[in-house]
């Protein structure tokens, strides 16, 4: 999808109706949704490519493509549908605070045909891919069935899958190496209703209890919890659950942090860090993110200098 930025500042209500008038002194554009997992990823390998769907008839598609070819994306596996619209997301921005979200889209319809591309992209690069993310905004792209062929694809490489669920889309995620929803979605997913959260992540027995349905469910070695504030919780086979608190300093803008943390834990592991140390960085480029406005990313120098020397 992608994301619009409308900037300006606001010193009037509009005499029409009691709502503020933005005076607009610029606009940005950027990759969002699952493409700004992709832009996490680019800062850190030259080597990624987005495997999604795009309008082939709107402008929109266009520049979204543009975009991400322009920093260093490989758009070869986008499949341009006739009978789909680019999702765009518009946010009014006033002195730093978003005044509204204006969102254009339609779901998805992963029919026969788009299958059938999505399968011959991934058998085209999956030797030369190392791991492979499902970023879903619950759109109607991901489906079973595009999971299944996916996941076979990458089992016969032995290629590494990581998950960011859709709690709207429940799928059968057996055979991926990790997930990562947050708080609320791994809830949802499991069927508990969300409590509040308790100062110490590893005392909250809703959230231990959410953990192990969840890895039980979706029989998943890695299970990686977002927990806003509190940072993240971890559940591995074999291990007690381990919690890395926040280390956000400032928070401006929450939008694309779990972008930043399914893309740098994978990144991390495919690096040949163990799933505790993944996290770790995860949650140092998470909480790096959030003190940014807008659909932002880290850089790797960033990243290094939030670790103590």
């Amino acid at each position: 999808m992608l994301d619009e930025f409308v900037w300006g500042r606001v010193s009037r209500i509009s005499p029409e109706a009691p709502v503020p008038v933005v005076e607009v002194s610029r606009e940005s554009c950027y990759p969002g949704g699952a493409a700004n997992v992709a832009r996490n990823l680019a800062e850190f390998t030259k080597s990624v490519r987005v495997l999604g769907l795009v309008g082939a008839k709107d402008e929109f598609g266009a520049k979204l493509t543009g975009l991400l070819s322009a920093e260093g994306i490989a758009t070869d596996c986008l499949v341009a549908s006739e009978n789909f619209r680019t999702i765009v997301k518009t946010r009014i921005i006033a002195r730093q605070q978003q005044v509204v979200r204006v969102d254009r889209e339609t779901r998805a319809a992963t029919d026969e045909a788009t299958l059938a591309s999505i399968a011959a992209h991934v058998g085209r690069v999956i030797g030369e891919t190392d791991a492979i993310i499902f970023e879903d905004y619950g759109k109607g792209l991901i489906t079973q069935a595009v999971k299944d062929a996916v996941c076979a694809l990458a089992a016969k490489h032995g290629v590494l899958v990581t998950v960011d669920p859709n709690p709207n889309n429940p799928l059968d995620w057996s055979g991926v190496t990790a997930i990562k929803p947050n708080r609320p979605e791994a809830f949802a997913a499991a069927g508990v209703v969300n409590s509040e959260p308790a100062e110490d992540p590893l005392a909250d027995a809703s959230l231990l209890e959410v953990g192990r349905r969840l890895a039980d469910r979706w029989k998943v070695g890695q299970l990686l919890v977002t927990l806003s504030e509190h940072g993240m919780i971890l559940f591995c086979d074999g291990s007690e659950p381990y919690h890395t608190p926040t280390r956000a300093q400032e928070v401006f803008d929450v939008s694309g942090a779990g972008d930043t943390a399914i893309s740098l834990y994978t990144l991390a592991l495919v690096g040949g860090a163990s799933p505790r140390e993944a996290a770790d960085v995860a949650n140092h480029a998470s909480g790096i993110v959030v003190g940014k406005l807008g659909t932002a990313t880290v850089s790797a120098e960033e990243l290094v200098a939030s670790f103590p020397e």
